[in-house]
Formats: C-alpha cells, structure tokens, sequence
C-alpha cells in the first residue's frame, strides 16, 4: 500500500517442510489479531511467507520437492504450525492467485475470505498469452524479436523447454544469460508502458536467476495440474460459498513469483 508504514514482524521463522525445504515466514501486527495477509487495522495479524526455492525460503532456487502441490501443502502445514484455525482472509496477486484458489478449493474449511489481483488460473491458454506468438508478441513485437534471437530457430518452437534446459544447465553463464533474456521479456510485457528503472533487477544475478528459473520450472511441468483445473464446475462449486473480491491488476502479464 502506497505510503503506509508497518511495524517490525513480531515473528520470523523457517518452516521444515518435506525432507528438503525450510519455509521463511514472517508476522505482523497483532498476536491474537485475525490471521491473513492484510494489515487492515489494528486488529489484524499478518502472515507472510515465501514458497519453496525463493526469498529468503531454504535452500535457494532447490527444485526438488518443489511443485504446486507442494506449496499449497505448506500453507496448510504453515496454518497448523501457527495454531491458526481459521485463516481471515488469503490475499494473491497473480501466482499468488493460483495458490490461494488451489489452497482453498483444498481446505475451504479454513478459508475466510478471498482478495485476488490479476487472476491466473494456469491454464495453457494464459501461458500461450505469454510465452507464444499469438499474445503478448503482438503487443511487444521488438521485445519478442529479441526474446526468439536468444535461442536457435528450431528450439523455438517451445520457448519455455528450451529456455529451461539453459536455467537448468551445469555451466554458470549459460543459466545467468538464459535468466537475464527471460526476465528482459517478462519485465517487458509487465505493463504497457515499460517502466525502464525495472530492468535494474537484471544487474542482481542472484533475483535473476532464481526469478527465471521457477517461472520457467513450473510453466515446463504445466504447474503439475490439469489444464483449467480451477475452473472445473466440481472445483468451483467447493468455493462457492466463501466471499470474494477481485481487485483490479496494477500490471498485466504473468509474473508468478
């Protein structure tokens, strides 16, 4: 929120989940305030957590148990682990969307309220939007130019799975430079005005990579869900009843993580 202030997390800790991660999370406002992601007043105690592989999370960018279904097990596991019984409302903004729909499509006894800001539910068609030649190449045609020169022509058939094997490679420099090219499109199609100052984070080879890397990680294995899966009637139907607000996106595009 544009100049508010808070206050120093009164709780910071790192979450063991599966037989690899640690989970960084942090919290907010009042101990015995309603739990969520919002510090709404003086009544709120808010939680904030960074997935698997990212922020300050343990180990960095680890891909091993690192999956959808793994995350929306460590909110649950991160619910338990605070005594939370109920969580007041889930905020998400794009990635952050599909996580909290799948989460409480999961458990929507423990789901309050929802607040969603530029929803994605995964599917193949939004991912097309952004990584095919139908979508966001047509708004940003030299940004894309540029995103296609970076590989040969006959891996371009598959952006993600050719830009992957670079993120995933043994040798430093090809995953830093596949990183930096990525992320140069993804912050390019952020908004329709490209905000030039963003593109600083490319000079950080440490966010670079990591940013690149799980986007790329995720959209390689189709988010390991089936495709619209949210937006099956039988999965909808389960949510149903809980109320919720969708906000309208500061920026467009996908920007997961």
């Amino acid at each position: 929120m544009s100049g508010y202030t808070h206050s120093e997390p009164f709780d910071i800790g790192l979450l063991p989940v599966g037989t690899l991660h640690r989970v960084y999370y942090e919290q907010y406002g009042r101990k015995d305030g309603k739990p969520g992601p919002l510090l709404k007043d003086s009544a709120s105690r808010v939680i904030l957590l960074d997935q698997r592989g990212t922020g300050k999370s343990k180990p960095a960018t680890e891909l091993r148990e690192n999956s959808t279904p793994d995350l929306v097990s460590d909110i649950e596991e991160l619910r338990q682990h605070l005594s939370i019984s109920k969580w007041h409302l889930i905020f998400g903004g794009s990635w952050g969307t599909t996580l909290a729909l799948l989460y409480s499509q999961a458990y929507p006894q423990f789901v309050g309220s929802l607040i969603l800001r530029g929803i994605f539910t995964a599917s193949k068609s939004e991912v097309a939007w952004s990584r095919g030649p139908l979508g966001a190449a047509n708004i940003f045609p030299e940004e894309w130019d540029a995103f296609q020169r970076y590989l040969p022509e006959y891996e371009r058939h598959d952006m993600t799975a050719a830009y992957y094997k670079r993120l995933t490679s043994d040798d430093h420099t090809t995953k830093i430079a596949a990183a930096k090219e990525w992320n140069r499109w993804d912050l390019s199609i952020g908004e329709l005005r490209i905000d030039e100052g963003g593109f600083k984070q490319l000079d950080d080879d440490a966010w670079s990579l990591a940013h690149a890397l799980m986007e790329a990680h995720y959209s390689a294995h189709c988010f390991w869900l089936e495709d619209r899966q949210i937006l099956k009637p039988e999965n909808l139907a389960k949510i149903r009843h809980i109320p919720g607000k969708q906000i309208r996106p500061e920026v467009s595009g996908f920007h997961p993580y």
